[in-house]
């Protein structure tokens, strides 16, 4: 596992856990308004082995009740599995998550029962998504599987989408809405420049349209939040 840190308790990634979050680095994609800019550019350094990973989980046990696992995208790490079962065999719950490019690992880690929520990026209308993702074009085939497998199974899962006043528009909202039509969560995050983005300059919507954008995605969805105000 190529680890590059840990945020050794947050009360707001994993929904409903007290929990930690690793990091991982290196992505597939190269989303402009990425705030962990420094994990999934060039060669990540590793600042935090597997080992010292595990010797903080074991004594924060009775202490934290989940793991979030996140990048990066954490499907690119080849070990992933073995790590997860380490981390569930201390008793952990583990929540994933991913950008959906990889639905296979998605699937198989899903039905070998080592998932226990997943939280899937959403980046924009599937005409829109390469160039959000830093591609010229892309085929959301993959995508479009991932959320078929997540909507069609057991384990908790939300998608959201990180919006970007230069990326996202009215119509977007719309065609993302019926793309995960029926879904059980939906949360539109408010984004905020960190000072690491990969593309500096982007700018976030101001309250008022981005709860506009909000009921348009009630219509199609469980339930619709926002995230990051």
């Amino acid at each position: 596992m190529v680890i590059c840190g840990i945020q050794k308790l947050t009360l707001l990634d994993y929904p409903g856990k007290v929990a930690c979050t690793i990091f991982t680095g290196g992505c597939n994609f190269r989303c402009p308004f990425c705030h962990n800019a420094d994990l999934v550019t060039g060669k990540p350094e590793v600042t935090v082995t597997g080992e010292e990973i595990f010797r903080f989980l074991r004594k924060r046990q009775g202490l934290l009740d989940g793991v979030c696992i996140s990048g990066g995208e954490p499907l690119l790490q080849p070990d992933l599995e073995d790590f997860i079962r380490g981390v569930r065999s201390l008793g952990y719950s583990v929540k994933l998550d991913t950008n959906g490019s990889m639905p296979d690992k998605l699937e198989s880690l899903a039905e070998k029962g080592l998932l226990d929520y997943v939280a899937m990026d959403l980046k924009n209308a599937p005409e829109h998504y390469g160039r959000t993702i830093g591609a010229g074009t892309y085929d959301v085939g993959n995508i479009d599987r991932s959320i078929r497998f997540l909507m069609g199974g057991e384990i908790p899962y939300e998608f959201r989408t990180t919006v970007v006043r230069e990326f996202h528009q009215k119509a977007d909202f719309e065609e993302m809405g019926r793309w995960i039509e029926g879904a059980d969560q939906y949360f539109l995050q408010q984004f905020m420049d960190s000072g690491h983005v990969i593309a500096p300059g982007l700018h976030a919507y101001d309250e008022k349209i981005l709860f506009q954008a909000l009921e348009i995605v009630k219509k199609y969805v469980k339930t619709a939040q926002i995230r990051g105000l």
